[in-house]
C-alpha cells in the first residue's frame, strides 16, 4: 500500500462509500462522499449494508484492524468502526475496499455523539481495544467506560447486546472494574487480568492489534472485561 499524506488520505475518505463523516458537532447530518449529507440513525442496515444482519460497533478503532478481522471471520454480521481520526480510519477502510469487505464501515465522529447516529437498541456488540486511558484524574470522564459513556451504550445495545474491553492499562481496568460494578444497570459477565494465562476468556481475543504487538513485545499483560445490562 502506497504511502500518502493526510490531505490525500483524507480526499480518499471523500471518495469511499463506506466511510461517514461527522463535519459540524451535534449535527445528525453525515457526511459520505463528497455528494450526499444523510441522516443514518436507524438506517445503517438498510442504507449502508442492505440486509438485516446484526450490526457489532468497533469505538476508538484506530486503524480498525478488530472491524476487519471480525469482518472476515462473521460475513453474516456488520461492523462499523469508530474513530475521530481520519488518517487512522483511512488505512482500514481502504483495506477494506481492496478485499471487498462488503459489511465493514467506518464512522470519523467523536464517541460522544453515539446516540446522534444510532438509534436505540440498533447495536448489538461493542468492541473496545486498547483505548486512550486518560490517566490524569481530571480525565476519567474521558475514559470510554465512565457513566456517562455506560448510559450511551446501554441506550444504543439491544437486549443481549454485550461490550467488550481489551486494555493493557492497569489503571484502565480497575477503573473499569470499579465504574461498571458502581453503574445501577450493569452487570459483569467476564473479567480477566491475563487472557493469555489460560485459555481465552473470548475466541475473538486473538486479533492482534498494532498497539497490542507493541504491549506483548513489551511483556505487559493483556487484560479484559465483558458486560451487559440488567435489562438485556
Amino acid at each position: 500500500m502506497s504511502r500518502r499524506n493526510k490531505l490525500e488520505k483524507f480526499t480518499d475518505l471523500l471518495q469511499y462509500s463506506h466511510v461517514y463523516e461527522s463535519f459540524e458537532f451535534r449535527d445528525e447530518k453525515l457526511t459520505r462522499t463528497i455528494q450526499e449529507k444523510l441522516i443514518m440513525r436507524g438506517k445503517w442496515n438498510l442504507l449502508q449494508f442492505e440486509n438485516n444482519n446484526p450490526i457489532v460497533l468497533e469505538l476508538a478503532c484506530g486503524r480498525g484492524e478488530y472491524s476487519l478481522d471480525l469482518a472476515r471471520r462473521y460475513p453474516d454480521k456488520n461492523f462499523i468502526g469508530v474513530d475521530v481520526k481520519g488518517a487512522r480510519i483511512w488505512k482500514g477502510a481502504t483495506i477494506a475496499l481492496q478485499e471487498n469487505l462488503n459489511n465493514v464501515a467506518f464512522l470519523r465522529t467523536r464517541i460522544e455523539q453515539l446516540e446522534l447516529f444510532f438509534k436505540k437498541e440498533e447495536i448489538d456488540e461493542i468492541w473496545i481495544t486498547f483505548p486512550d486511558p486518560f490517566k490524569r484524574d481530571s480525565q476519567e470522564n474521558r475514559r470510554l467506560t465512565a457513566a456517562v459513556f455506560l448510559e450511551k451504550y446501554q441506550l444504543l445495545l439491544k437486549n443481549g447486546g454485550v461490550l467488550h474491553l481489551k486494555t493493557d492499562s492497569n489503571l484502565l481496568f480497575n477503573y473499569s472494574k470499579q465504574s461498571i460494578e458502581n453503574y445501577p444497570a450493569t452487570r459483569l459477565l467476564k473479567v480477566s487480568d491475563n487472557i493469555y494465562k489460560d485459555e481465552l476468556p473470548h475466541p475473538d481475543l486473538d486479533i492482534l492489534t498494532y498497539y497490542e504487538k507493541q504491549h506483548l513485545a513489551e511483556n505487559k499483560s493483556i487484560k479484559y472485561l465483558c458486560f451487559g445490562y440488567e435489562n438485556t
